[in-house]
């Protein structure tokens, strides 16, 4: 069953940045930044972790968890460290997806050449 659920609310996910690019006539850009701050605004309220726990990946997967990821990180660091946890928390908890994704980037464009 947990795997229908992920399935479902991962797929709404999709279908709702879909619908903003198609029906919202918003540019990719637009629309993930729309996604991540989605996610940060339900992490805010307290939304988001219980979505986690409900779907598992269909709702840590999608790039609206990099905008729980921010806001929780920078949330338990700011109760920990004041208020250079809200810097600080945010790399603390997302420098390992950044960093691989610049990595992974660039080891694909060495052998990747696009057409043009």
């Amino acid at each position: 069953m947990q795997f229908l659920w992920a399935f479902l609310v991962g797929g709404a996910i999709c279908v709702i940045g879909q619908l903003l690019l198609d029906l919202g006539k918003l540019t990719p850009a637009h629309t993930m930044t729309t996604l991540v701050v989605a996610g940060a605004i339900l992490d805010g309220f307290g939304l988001y972790e219980p979505l986690v726990r409900f779907a598992g990946a269909g709702a840590s997967v999608p790039i609206t968890s990099f905008g729980n990821a921010l806001v929780h990180g920078a949330i338990k660091e700011i109760q920990t460290s004041g208020w250079i946890g809200i810097v600080t928390g945010i790399f603390k908890v997302t420098s390992a997806g950044i960093s691989a994704a610049i990595i992974f980037s660039f080891l694909a464009a060495l052998f990747v050449r696009p057409k043009g």
